[in-house]
Formats: C-alpha cells, structure tokens, sequence
C-alpha cells in the first residue's frame, strides 16, 4: 500500500510539472494575475468592449456590463463599410432581455472569468497549423487572445480582441 500511494504522489508531481499545451503560458498566468487583482478591487464589476471588423471595411462592437460578476446589460453596434448603403445597427438588452439579439455578430454574453477560461483551454492552445495571438493592455490585463489558421486569406480570426476594460 505504501508503495501504490508513494507511486501516486511521484506521478503527480510529474504530471504538475509537465509543460502547459498554451502558446504564452506565462504571459497569460501574469494576465490572469492582473485580472484577479482587478477583480477584487472593482468588486468584480467592470465594463469590456469586444471589437470586431471585416477587411471590407465594416465593423461592430459589443459592450458588456457586468455587475457583482453577473451580466447584466451587452449593447451593440455595427457600422457597415464606408461605400455601402447599409444602416447603422445598434440595440440595447438589459438584464432581462440578455441574448434575445441572436441574429447579429454581438460578442457572446460572457463575463472576463469566461474569456480568461476560453483563452486557455481554447484560443491559446498550441497547434501546428495556426499562428496564435496574444496581447494585454497596459495594466496587464487580455486585450487579444485567439489564432488564425495558416494560410487564410481573409477575416479567419477565431478568439476575441477586447478595446476596453474599466470598472464601474
């Protein structure tokens, strides 16, 4: 029996430290850092923007409210390409009304402990067929976290690139 749990112990220490299968393992563990203590001090309530264009000129954006660490309002707007005759689109959905927009290209109703989440055992994992992006703002916190599979031409950037964070 001591042998099996004296096994056990050194399997798990191997496994720990075995190497993380994220591209920017300890830039992201800094980041998620900065995200905490910003967390706490806001008392986890914030305001993120999630941009988004196209190479033909169009773009959107979605910002999020989240209050207590729930989300409690997303507001979006997209802005067609200059030459085009499209409207302007832009809603509101409150508290009660969250994800009732499902034919647009707003960000998806999640707070930062989701994209941080997402980031990790999605958009950053390493893979040999795409090229992988990560960026943080000045106070250390996720900016840019996704990838862009090898030899697309146009708008292939799977993950998210937020514009701003600020507490409220």
């Amino acid at each position: 029996m001591k042998v099996l749990v004296g096994l056990v112990f050194i399997l798990s220490i191997i496994s720990a430290c075995e190497k993380n299968d994220i591209n920017f393992n300890n830039d992201f563990e800094k980041s998620q850092k900065a995200w905490l203590n910003f967390k706490n001090a806001s008392n986890n309530s914030y305001q993120y923007t999630v941009a988004n264009g196209s190479w033909v000129g169009s773009g959107w954006e979605t910002k999020l409210t989240v209050t207590n660490g729930v989300v409690t309002e997303r507001y979006y707007k997209y802005t067609p390409a200059p030459d085009s005759n499209q409207p302007i689109i832009e809603w509101t959905e409150n508290e009660n009304e969250l994800n009732t927009h499902t034919d647009s290209a707003a960000a998806e109703t999640i707070t930062l402990d989701k994209i941080y989440e997402k980031a990790q055992q999605d958009w950053l994992l390493k893979r040999d067929d795409s090229q992988t992006l990560f960026e943080v703002n000045d106070d250390g916190l996720l900016f840019q976290a996704g990838y862009i599979p090898n030899n697309c031409a146009d708008d292939c950037f799977v993950g998210i690139t937020i514009r701003d964070i600020k507490e409220i």
